[in-house]
């Protein structure tokens, strides 16, 4: 060799030694080869080519094992950054801090760091010692990988982790608040300029003079404008008509009794003006209702007298309502009022009531009365019995309300109100008659008409309660009137 070989030989074996360090090393070894091949014999260059073969093979085989075996050993100043730490390899980093390769159908290079889909290709380009990636490809030439299948479902998504720092998302939400905070105050506004404060409306009331009254109070005026000899008739209504609000309490009706209004209104039962009777009649039920203290002062104070007046009397029907409705109230659950209105004859004033013209919307009205004051001493009887509950027991037996019903003839007056067309009328007779079964038994069958309004009535009612059968409703109306005609009638035979 001249002096020009052997400085390519000296360098080529310069950069063999270096190749035990590189990546490069396939190339390194070919250069030096090509240099070498030159001053060979054809039997040299076999045995070095097939040397070079076995020696890149070897070192392929021998960097997939373990790290102790490896030929080279890596300082450990080779693996650390400028600032002196050890970088962090893909294996220690945490997925979610990974960046996301997407590969395509093209082979692309894979940066350090990036995390590659599950079921990508992937390759080691040995020209540039880079791994590389693509999408694997089907048999019929397109990628089935999940990736790409949610990727096309979900269309193309900003996936960036970069793409909203912390700073610009505190931006976004205080923005948020300010804006919330400025439709708020604009609500504010609005509010404000619709209503007044409550402040400003105490002081126009003042100016105006305008306090606010209690019941008690109003009920003083009323009472006074009611009592005044200056007050006109309709002044007087329009006071009794404004106490009838006010007495449906039980505080005050109290009130209205220790107030003496109790017995102004039960004076006014015996004024000569229709009206007046009319809404004292009114003011006087309303206050009589479940208030047993009322119900004892009213009784006391004569009013149970002057409504039965009233009722036995020539009477427009409106007083006549009124009246009967005040007498409605002092009667239920107030046994010694009860037993003084049979003393005062006041079911022959009931009575009465059916034989007078026009008072017909009164029978169903008395009928009810009766029902309910039948029923009222059947359900204290049949009641668990206790101190309280004796002692009104024992007033109830005292009351003889059912024989006097039976002497009187009402059997013959409650059944002849079948005849009546409207439905709510006939329900009322009906439970009124299978109360009175027990006691009028024997009148109701000797009553032909009365059998003959009930085969009537069981005829119209079984297609009124088949119509509603076909509606869908099982359990209607008519079909419980049926069932209230069918049970009179089995009891009748």
């Amino acid at each position: 060799m001249d002096e020009e070989s052997d400085g390519k030989f000296r360098r080529n074996r310069e950069e063999m030694k270096k190749c035990r360090t590189s990546s490069k090393c396939p190339r390194v070894l070919l250069v030096a080869m090509s240099h070498w091949v030159g001053l060979l014999s054809t039997a040299a260059k076999v045995n070095l080519l097939v040397l070079v073969v076995s020696a890149v093979f070897s070192q392929s085989s021998l960097s997939d094992r373990v790290p102790e075996f490896a030929l080279t050993k890596i300082e450990e100043s080779d693996i650390k950054d400028d600032s002196g730490k050890e970088p962090i390899t893909e294996d220690d980093a945490d997925p979610e801090d990974l960046e996301v390769f997407y590969p395509t159908h093209q082979w692309q290079t894979v940066r350090p760091g990036q995390a590659v889909p599950a079921g990508s290709h992937v390759r080691l380009n040995l020209q540039t010692g880079d791994r590389e990636a693509k999408l694997p490809d089907s048999e019929n030439g397109r990628s089935d990988t999940r990736e790409e299948r949610r990727r096309q479902r979900l269309g193309k998504v900003d996936v960036d982790s970069n793409s909203f720092t912390s700073q610009e998302l505190k931006k976004a939400l205080a923005k948020m608040k300010e804006t919330e905070k400025a439709e708020r105050k604009a609500h504010e506004e609005e509010v404000r300029k619709k209503f007044r404060p409550i402040e400003q409306l105490k002081e126009e009331f003042e100016k105006l003079n305008v306090k606010m009254e209690t019941d008690y109070e109003i009920m003083v005026k009323l009472i006074s404008k009611f009592n005044s000899s200056a007050s006109t008739l309709d002044e007087k209504v329009a006071a009794l008509y404004d106490l009838e609000y006010y007495v449906h309490q039980v505080d005050n009706a109290k009130d209205f009794l220790s107030m003496g209004g109790l017995q102004l209104v039960i004076d006014g039962l015996n004024s000569t003006e229709a009206a007046l009777k009319e809404h004292a009649a009114f003011v006087l039920g309303s206050a009589l209702s479940s208030n047993p203290k009322v119900q004892i002062e009213a009784i006391e104070g004569g009013a149970l007298q002057k409504l039965l007046v009233i009722l036995a009397t020539e009477q427009p029907l409106p007083v006549k309502k009124k009246a009967l409705f005040a007498l409605s109230s002092m009667l239920r659950h107030f046994p010694y009022a009860q037993q003084q209105f049979l003393k005062l004859g006041g079911l022959q004033v009931l009575r009465s009531l059916f034989r007078q013209k026009g008072m017909e919307t009164l029978h169903v009205r008395v009928v009810t009365l009766l029902y309910d004051l039948i029923v009222e001493k059947m359900l204290l009887e049949d009641s668990q019995h206790g101190d309280q509950t004796e002692e009104k027991i024992q007033q109830y037996r005292q009351v003889k309300l059912v024989p006097a019903v039976v002497e009187q003839d009402w059997c013959v007056v409650v059944s002849n109100l079948l005849a009546m067309p409207e439905h709510d009328t006939r329900e009322k007779v009906l439970k009124t008659v299978g109360v009175l079964m027990a006691f009028c038994k024997e009148r109701f069958r000797g009553d032909q008409a009365l059998s003959t309004t009930l085969s009537l009535l069981r005829s119209e009612y079984e297609e009124l309660a088949a119509e509603e059968q076909r509606e869908g409703d099982k359990d209607g109306y008519f079909k419980e009137l049926l069932g209230s005609v069918n049970t009179i009638i089995q009891e009748l035979r």
